[in-house]
């Protein structure tokens, strides 16, 4: 018993709830929308401020309708059949053993029913909206598809049905039946799990559904099957694009059998959704059951068992008389695709025997055969021009050509970019690294048919601030592949501008500058407090937000390399590997080759444009890069984009008017592409023929410059493209060249693109078979390329051709005892040999092999400097220090044409400085490659020079001797070899004792 009172009841009413919790559901839900403008509206004004948002616009939108609808779709569809499949469950479920064990489950359930009932359908709504949503390019093709303006071989539909309308319609059907399968899934399920559907018990206990699962499930399955019979008839068009075993495109087996199946299939799948639509008013199950069954026999007697009772009894007897109109209409339609119908092929009779004067009609050829590879050559101009380390030029450098002096000449030409590796690790921090070290600063351009003093490039573009004969341009070269991955740029005026120019005596070490953000937008501001915070959360440097360096006039740069830029506001596009630099104009602009390509083009071959365009360039570079790993059976050189270096502004030029895949592309972004009127007569002359094009086509005519049926049936007649021999330990193409050339029926001399071809299969000797060329210059007139810019040459050599091709000159220069004694003497001591590109040019009435041969430290400061040059011409070898000597060797003498270093010699002092860096500039390490040598140095190295000439004399005399048999000269001639290799050995040591 106890006393104690008991507890007062409260007084009824509701607790006072307290304000934290909405305070930090709204301080999170802000948070949130700010971290998604920071990604999201930070794109938008990239957009902007380059002019292209229209661009993201119609992408996002066009994203964002197909997601939404997406969704809605898969969710209402799944919804709708659960919804349904628990509305008309039975009242009563039957007592049944199977119905008394899913009890246990339906109540397991039932608390949950709703939320799965929502959750459920909305998930499988989002993995569909993201899933449609990837095919926006799709759709909009689709809703902008051309009139192609010609016709499949098989049904005479446009093209343009294969290349825009038969894509949408199968993403649409196949949408649809993932949707249908999903539904069906979740209202059986749903049926089952509440007595409208039992699997268990016999006729006795009643009928296995009830009348609403019975209309449910009938209705999806005809629905399903309608999908299937699209899908049956949709491949009757879609087959026109398989792959064979030895073509693409419907065989004879495939339009005699496959093609009528697919119909027949379609037809039976029909019938089978009628018998589930009588199912579902007369509830009798036996009907669809016998469709099924029978569309089952179908698909395994008509759409398996008779092709191949076609292919083996009707085909493989005839092969390939069944298949030579089906493998014409592949020929027919790879040509057209690949825009190869048009290719200029020609006999070539190519000569063996060299004769004095061959040459005298090719003058203008020798005189440009180009000597700097711009693979090897790129440590000269870094250590020649980089002037600072914290500059860059790419490990590639590009070919170009410029009017110099009246003159058009072939050009190796770099961008000094901008490289913060380069920094010392004291000088990196945020304010060097974003607003001091912004910018790269000038080109360097040199000749490519001649060399400078002992062999060094020959300049005609240099230094810092840029000289030469470049004239006049914008040096600053903010945007670039090797650009920081951000700067902030723009001072106020009035202000001393804080970034770095270059280095310099007269400017207390250094010339600063400030880019002119009030005149010139280079990229968004990030001059208001908004901005500021959401460039602080993108870039994740806090420092955007606290910096008395983010002004009200900066800007900040970011997406600076120009292929990425390209990309982003031409997301249709596959851009070429290579970005190239070109001054035009007075700006340095980057040009970018961008294509348009599909899958779908009837009986076109397909290709990978990963494997057809990996070579030995692409291998053994980081600058070049092979095209995404995707298979086209159609390619267009659509659009001409370029990047200023400065300003980074984008224009992209609608290139090939032709192209319907562009046209189409071209209603979708309306304000995004220019006219080819709008490109001007500078901007004409740098724009050229794209590598990556040319290697795609070059790879398809290995086997489709045979175009005649049966012939290519056989395949006896199918070519490769050589291995490069310079890189033995990649075993991937040789490369396509730029150089300027004149094929044998050309007036001229013209800038081309060029590669060979040897006999195709394992074990076949590697002599030449054809020679491709194509006219890769544009013209320079301002709107309208040259007529024969894309014209593709093919020169046939005849079948029992004994002109040898890369891997047998290479071998042959290799077993050249003059040769490879003069190799090893020059690679003796701490040098290194190194071969360039193996050019191949059509002289002379044959096959004419260049090869350009450098030297180089072995450790420490090594940079190539070209000191010979191999030639070949037929089984004949010339081999000199000059390409004008090496072609006089090879041809009794006199080749009848000089070359562009004719009167030149790689051991000659350079005369006018242009190899040497700028002397007024300060450098971190030495810059004219040891051009300027001590007395002792200059004594020594003049007399390696004399020994290894003397050396070269002797064994050529050597040779000569043996030729003839006078063995007391060639005793003699050896006796000689001996003294000048001992001469050669002393005054390499006397070199190093000298510090050379």
């Amino acid at each position: 018993m106890t006393f104690a009172s008991p507890p007062r009841p409260r007084p009824a009413g509701r607790r006072r709830r307290g304000a934290l919790a909405p305070t930090l559901v709204v301080l999170g839900v802000l948070v949130v929308l700010v971290l998604v403008m920071a990604q999201v509206w930070t794109e938008v004004l990239w957009y902007d401020q380059l002019g292209y948002v229209q661009v993201l616009g119609t992408e996002w939108g066009t994203r964002a309708v197909l997601f939404v609808a997406g969704f809605l779709v898969m969710a209402a569809a799944v919804a709708a059949s659960l919804s349904y499949g628990y509305r008309s469950r039975p009242v009563y479920a039957p007592s049944t053993p199977e119905q008394a064990n899913l009890d246990q489950y339906r109540e397991a359930i039932e608390p949950l029913r709703r939320l799965v009932m929502i959750v459920g359908p909305a998930v499988l709504g989002l993995f569909a909206g993201a899933a449609a949503s990837q095919q926006w390019t799709t759709v909009q093709l689709w809703m902008h598809g051309q009139q192609v303006g010609e016709s499949d071989p098989q049904y005479g539909i446009d093209l343009g049905f294969y290349l825009f309308t038969l894509p949408g319609l199968r993403f649409v059907v196949s949408f649809l039946m993932a949707v249908t399968i999903l539904a069906g899934i979740g209202g059986l399920a749903t049926q089952y799990l509440y007595g409208g559907l039992r699997i268990g018990g016999g006729r006795a206990s009643g009928p296995r559904t009830t009348r609403a699962a019975r209309v449910h499930l009938s209705v999806i399955g005809a629905v399903l099957m309608l999908l299937v019979a699209a899908n049956y008839w949709l491949d009757r068009y879609s087959i026109l694009t398989k792959a064979g075993e030895k073509f693409h495109g419907a065989a004879f087996t495939d339009v005699h059998a496959v093609i009528p199946s697919k119909a027949i299939l379609a037809g039976i799948a029909i019938f089978v959704a009628v018998t589930f639509l009588v199912t579902a008013l007369r509830g009798n199950w036996r009907l669809p059951a016998i469709g099924v069954g029978l569309m089952v026999v179908a698909a395994i007697a008509v759409g398996g068992i008779y092709p191949a009772i076609v292919q083996r009894f009707q085909v493989q007897p005839n092969q390939q008389d069944r298949e030579a109109p089906y493998i014409q209409r592949n020929i027919d339609a790879t040509l057209a695709a690949y825009g190869l119908e048009d290719v200029e092929t020609s006999d070539y009779d190519a000569k063996v025997t060299t004769e004095a004067g061959a040459l005298r009609s090719d003058a203008e050829t020798t005189a440009s055969i180009r000597l700097l590879d711009p693979q090897v050559v790129s440590p000269s101009f870094k250590q020649l021009q980089q002037i600072r380390g914290f500059y860059h030029f790419p490990d590639s450098l590009s070919v170009d050509r410029y009017e110099i002096d009246g003159e058009s000449r072939d050009t190796v030409i770099a961008v000094r970019e901008l490289d913060l590796d380069g920094l010392d690790s004291a000088q990196r921090n945020w304010t060097n690294d974003t607003t001091v070290y912004t910018h790269g600063f000038g080109v360097v351009a040199a000749y490519g048919n001649t060399t400078a003093g002992r062999g060094a490039p020959e300049f005609w573009e240099s230094g810092i601030p840029s000289r030469g004969s470049m004239g006049p341009y914008e040096p600053r070269i903010y945007f670039s592949p090797q650009a920081p991955d951000y700067s902030i740029v723009g001072a106020p005026e009035g202000t001393d501008g804080w970034e770095l120019d270059f280095p310099s005596d007269e400017s207390s070490g250094a010339q600063y500058n400030a880019f002119p953000t009030q005149d010139v937008s280079a990229g968004p501001s990030v001059g208001n407090p908004w901005n500021k915070l959401l460039y602080a959360l993108k870039l994740g440097d806090e420092q955007v937000l606290f910096s008395n360096r983010v002004n009200s006039e900066s800007q900040v740069l970011y997406d600076r390399n120009p292929r990425d830029r390209v990309q982003k506001v031409a997301p249709y596009l596959t851009l070429d590997g290579r970005v190239y630099p070109a001054v035009v104009e007075g700006r340095v602009k980057w040009i970018v080759d961008g294509y348009t390509t599909t899958d779908q083009y009837p009986y076109s071959a397909g290709r990978s444009l990963e494997s057809a365009t990996r070579d030995a360039l692409t291998e053994t570079t980081e600058t070049i890069q092979a095209l995404q790993p995707k298979t086209v059976n159609y390619i267009r050189n659509s659009v001409k984009a370029t990047v200023d270096a400065y300003d980074g502004s984008v224009d992209l030029y609608a290139w090939d008017a032709e192209d319907p895949v562009l046209a189409a592309w071209s209603e979708v972004f309306p304000t995004s592409l220019k006219p080819l009127s709008e490109i001007s007569g500078p901007l004409m002359s740098h724009l050229r023929y794209p590598e990556d094009l040319f290697k795609v086509q070059r790879a398809l005519l290995t086997r489709y410059h045979v175009e005649d049926a049966n012939q290519f049936f056989s395949g006896n007649d199918f070519w490769a493209n050589p291995v490069d021999p310079t890189h033995p330990n990649v075993n991937v193409p040789q490369p396509p060249y730029y150089l300027t050339l004149r094929m044998p029926d050309q007036d001229a001399a013209r800038f081309s693109l060029m590669s060979t071809f040897i006999p195709g299969g394992s074990g076949a000797r590697e002599v030449l078979t054809g020679y491709l060329a194509v006219d890769a210059e544009a013209g320079s007139e301002a709107g309208a390329p040259s007529e024969d810019y894309g014209k593709l040459r093919l020169l046939e050599l005849p079948r029992d051709s004994t002109v040898p091709g890369p891997g047998q000159v290479n071998n042959n220069f290799n077993a050249d005892p003059t040769v490879s004694n003069e190799l090893n003497i020059l690679a003796r001591g701490d040098s290194q040999v190194v071969r360039g590109n193996l050019l191949t040019l059509p002289v002379g009435g044959g096959l004419l092999y260049v090869q350009p041969v450098y030297v180089q430290a072995s450790s420490g400061t090594a940079f190539p400097l070209l000191q010979r040059v191999l030639v070949a011409f037929g089984d004949s070898i010339g081999f000199s220090d000059t390409l004008d000597g090496a072609l006089d060797q090879v041809f009794g003498g006199d080749s009848g044409a000089d070359a562009g270093d004719a009167g030149t010699s790689p051991g000659e002092e350079p005369t006018d400085g242009a190899t040497e860096a700028p002397t007024d500039q300060p450098t971190d390490e030495p810059t004219d490659g040891g051009t300027t040598d001590t007395p002792d140095q200059a004594t020594a190295r003049a007399s390696l020079d004399r020994a290894l000439q003397q050396a070269r004399q002797a064994l050529q005399e050597s040779q000569a001797a043996l030729q003839t048999g006078d063995f007391a000269a060639y005793g003699a001639a050896q006796d000689r070899l001996t003294q000048a290799v001992e001469d050669a050995v002393k005054a390499e040591a006397d070199l190093e004792a000298a510090g050379g």
